[in-house]
């Protein structure tokens, strides 16, 4: 513990004093919202959240109750699946003749590296190439980690088959395709805990092509107007929303259903439910200053709002590239711009508001430029496993049987 205060502490100066200002709002907020019964929505993209064990510092909080949903992109299920990060050998294609599959745009093939248990195990699920897996592994090439379940052999081919399998499980229960997948995932992943304690982890609709045959599964789970609800609920109940370096949130948190800045205004005045972000926290890290600078703008001198009233485009007035999330997040009353590395801003979070609502986290994350960090994602490749489909099966057929679905 005294180490991860000191770790933290160094952390902190990494941070300007306007940073970590709002860094402390947006842990007040959050403790607030818990101490009031209230729900923390986490929106979170992929890439840097996946090595900064960000996703896994979620699923960490989620199995305290502090995290009550996740949005994310099919891309991290897919990895969620795999086990987070995995060890692969990467190998150029010049080193293996004869072998006949496309190559990538830099001709790597991979394999992955795992227990001799787990490969009994697949070798039970898949056809198995045992010939292609050695000659690939003895290979002279390099190890590394990374994000678990893409390319590398056996696990991405494992992978994308079984999302196909679960779609089909999740199509019967009429549950979103990431529930069926967290039935048999590990603890440490979001899809795990938020199946372990019945908090949705979704898919927004710009998220969902990732992941290879992951995404399309998620897609073809359910239909585009039954996702668009169910993240409009989530995000409907939470107080206080965190978006984590993630794209197109503008497309996320203001769809059809919202009517504060987005498009619910027909779909309201047909009759149909709706929810407001008027009076929600939605706190943005995000590395781009230039969130900064339009939150600022319109704080200022309502420059954005006074662009959508007269029809002008907002790049040209502001004179800063404007990214569409940019609008919408900036004319929030609510809104919070944390401009930093997530790496550096989520275990700061994490920990304030863990210390304030007095619960112990079993995971911290660190950045992984650090040694901290390091042996954070070392930890992921050996304690976080990828989905066991034998689980997976056995606790969908009970819930089928059972009708809790």
């Amino acid at each position: 513990m005294e180490l991860e205060r000191h770790v933290l502490s160094s952390l902190e100066t990494a941070l300007g004093e306007e940073t970590l200002g709002r860094l402390e709002q947006s842990a007040a907020a959050i403790v607030r919202a818990k101490e009031n019964g209230g729900k923390v929505v986490a929106v979170v993209g992929s890439g840097p959240n996946l090595h900064e064990g960000v996703t896994t510092l979620i699923a960490a909080l989620i199995g305290k109750g502090i995290i009550d949903g996740v949005i994310t992109s099919s891309a991290v299920i897919c990895h969620e699946m795999g086990g987070t990060l995995d060890r692969v050998h990467r190998v150029h294609t010049n080193e293996l003749p004869g072998v006949d599959l496309s190559p990538s745009r830099d001709s790597i093939l991979e394999a992955s590296i795992i227990s001799d248990d787990l490969l009994e195990e697949i070798r039970t699920e898949i056809p198995f190439d045992e010939t292609y897996y050695r000659n690939l592994l003895a290979a002279p090439g390099k190890d590394i980690i990374k994000a678990a379940a893409n390319l590398a052999y056996p696990m991405g081919y494992r992978t994308e088959r079984l999302a196909r399998e679960a779609q089909a499980l999740a199509a019967a229960a009429s549950v979103p395709l990431e529930v069926v997948v967290g039935l048999g995932a590990d603890p440490m992943t979001m899809i795990g805990a938020g199946a372990r304690r019945g908090v949705p982890v979704l898919v927004g609709i710009p998220q969902l092509i990732g992941g290879g045959a992951v995404g399309l599964a998620v897609g073809d789970s359910m239909t585009i107007t039954e996702r668009a609800s169910r993240v409009a609920r989530l995000l409907g109940s939470a107080d206080v929303i965190i978006e984590s370096a993630v794209a197109l949130t503008q497309e996320i948190h203001d769809g059809p259903f919202e009517t504060y800045t987005g498009h619910g205004l027909w779909a309201e005045w047909s009759g149909q439910w709706t929810y407001s972000l008027a009076d929600k926290k939605l706190i943005r890290i995000d590395l781009d200053p230039n969130l900064e600078l339009a939150w600022h703008h319109e704080r200022t001198d309502g420059t954005v709002s006074q662009a959508i009233a007269n029809g002008l485009p907002k790049t040209k007035l502001m004179g800063v590239p404007f990214r569409m999330e940019m609008s919408g997040f900036a004319r929030l009353p609510g809104s919070l711009p944390l401009v930093a590395d997530i790496g550096i801003a989520w275990p700061l979070l994490a920990a304030r508001v863990s210390t304030a609502l007095g619960v112990d986290l079993d995971f911290m994350s660190y950045p992984q430029s650090t040694p901290e960090g390091q042996a954070m994602r070392e930890r992921i490749v050996r304690e976080v496993h990828p989905v066991s489909r034998t689980r997976m099966l056995e606790a969908a057929r009970n819930l089928l049987e059972d009708g809790d679905l």
